[in-house]
Formats: C-alpha cells, sequence, structure tokens
C-alpha cells in the first residue's frame, strides 16, 4: 500500500510558504511561484543538499502527480514535506501570484 503523503490545496497554501517547484524547465520558465526553488524531479535525489529547508516544505508540479511522489521521496529521506494538489494548475485557477522568465504573462503548460 503507497505510503500516504501530507496534501493541501493550492489555496491553502500559506503566503509565505517555501515551494519546491519539481517540473520541467519549459513548465518552469511560462509561470511559477515567485521565490519557488526549481528542481526538476529526476534530479531531486541528485541535489538533496540544494533542496530548501522548511519545516514544512510544499512540493508542487503541474497538476499534482510528479510532486506526490517527490514529497513521498523527500518525506522517507527526513524532509517534512506536502504535496500541492492540483499542482499548478490548480494553483493558476485559484488565483495565486505567479511570475515568469519570458517576459509575457505568467500562464501554467
Amino acid at each position: 500500500m503507497p505510503q500516504q503523503v501530507p496534501t493541501v490545496s493550492a489555496a491553502e497554501v500559506p503566503d509565505d510558504a517555501v515551494l519546491l517547484d519539481v517540473r520541467e524547465d519549459d513548465e518552469w520558465v511560462h509561470g511559477h511561484v515567485e521565490g519557488a526553488t526549481h528542481i526538476r524531479m529526476g534530479d531531486v535525489p541528485a541535489r538533496l543538499d540544494d533542496v530548501p529547508e522548511a519545516d514544512p516544505l510544499y512540493v508542487v508540479c503541474r497538476s499534482g502527480g510528479r510532486s506526490a511522489r517527490v514529497a513521498a521521496w523527500l518525506n522517507q529521506n527526513g524532509v517534512d514535506a506536502v504535496n500541492v494538489a492540483g499542482g499548478m494548475g490548480e494553483w493558476e485557477a485559484a488565483g495565486r501570484p505567479m511570475v515568469s522568465e519570458t517576459g509575457q504573462p505568467p500562464f501554467v503548460r
């Protein structure tokens, strides 16, 4: 049976939350949470030292699937991680603030 991962909706993430965005580079540049740390899902194990310290750390992807897997892995490795259900899609739908790296208005792709 898979381990239960602590989960909150995008609307419930505190304004001062520490976020880890595990999406791919092309997803990140179009829209992300300002101040979030970006480490692609596949790079997290090798870059564990780069994962920000937080209690808890909120993990986000596009829809919540990848972030749930990363949050479970982080929890098994001593990090207090919480999955953001619905991911950046729900974040955008909830009207939460985002920035982009493209000079264009941010969006989730």
